[in-house]
């Protein structure tokens, strides 16, 4: 059986995704929610050797009778002395009737194109939807798949990056310049933190980044990164400005300091919490009420984002190979 496994690599994922058609395979999982995703688990584990702790995350999902997937990922955050990403991992995709393992697909790239789709995703229920701008907070692995992301589903056509790094951002500027947007980097997140209309924030920040003071009416803030419960990246006013809207309660409850903080110290009362991505997407609940309100989206990633986007690279691959 080993030998009809498929390998879908970080190449292939990365020459065939098409981001509405991503996010539209999301949205169908989200709504019909068959999915079962049992908790992940996570497990901090000492890494002596550079001082810091690693994270081992186990991510299951089943859609029963179809087809399963396990992600096994590492989170390392001292990697870039190592010149290589924080995150490594494998997604194994299973037949859920025989519990064959159909594939393997590498689950960095898979990672980003899904997180990037959800916040997408997110965007259409929740950013006004003459949106034109967006401000990028961040330069890693996923800030070019979250750009690419938000501008397939409004009509941005200016994007500005600010990164700890600039010669970071420039780079990805050059690497975004002949898209059907404009790019630029700023050197300050205040430069345009008030003008734009959606501020993306993937980071791995301790301190707020996006702060509620700089915010005008009718912005989106989409709030990717900070997946631990001592990390956030927008302060106590953002929270309280805002609705706040989350991709699953299960998890977005209890892990990020976006979230656990503000809940923490009376900020945000849980009760406060808008809605989360299977009851928008099933039109139980609304998202953007009025064209002046702020909207929070916190993302922290849910199996089921996975699995839907295993399905979607693995019918890619069997169709494009023919067999």
């Amino acid at each position: 059986f080993m030998n009809n496994i498929k390998q879908i690599d970080q190449k292939f994922i990365e020459e065939h995704t098409v981001f509405t058609e991503l996010i539209s395979e999301i949205r169908n999982n989200f709504s019909t929610n068959k999915v079962l995703t049992p908790i992940r688990h996570h497990h901090d584990f000492p890494n002596p050797e550079v001082n810091e702790n690693s994270t081992l995350f186990l991510m299951p999902a089943w859609n029963p009778s179809k087809n399963a997937g396990v992600k096994i990922v590492t989170v390392s955050p001292k990697n870039d002395q190592f010149n290589i990403p924080t995150i490594q991992g494998s997604y194994i995709y299973i037949d859920a009737v025989k519990g064959l393992v159909k594939a393997f697909l590498e689950a960095n790239s898979l990672t980003v194109k899904r997180t990037a789709a959800a916040s997408a995703l997110a965007s259409i229920f929740l950013s006004n939807k003459d949106a034109s701008s967006l401000l990028m907070i961040g330069t890693g692995a996923l800030s070019t798949n979250l750009i690419k992301a938000h501008v397939s589903v409004r009509p941005i056509n200016s994007v500005f990056i600010w990164g700890r790094n600039f010669e970071k951002a420039t780079a990805i500027c050059n690497e975004l310049k002949n898209k059907n947007f404009t790019i630029h980097p700023i050197r300050k997140i205040e430069e345009k933190i008030s003008e734009v209309d959606i501020i993306s924030c993937a980071t791995l920040s301790k301190i707020p980044l996006v702060k509620g003071k700089y915010l005008r009416n009718g912005q989106h803030i989409d709030l990717v990164g900070a997946y631990k419960k001592d990390m956030r990246e927008a302060d106590d006013e953002t929270i309280s400005r805002a609705s706040v809207f989350l991709d699953s309660y299960q998890l977005g409850l209890k892990e990020s300091g976006d979230i656990v903080i503000p809940i923490q110290n009376g900020t945000l009362k849980e009760s406060n919490i808008k809605a989360d991505l299977f009851e928008l997407c099933s039109k139980l609940k609304l998202g953007r009420e009025n064209y002046n309100e702020i909207t929070v989206f916190k993302s922290v990633g849910h199996a089921l984002e996975d699995l839907a986007a295993a399905t979607y690279y693995y019918k890619k691959y069997i169709d494009e190979s023919g067999i």
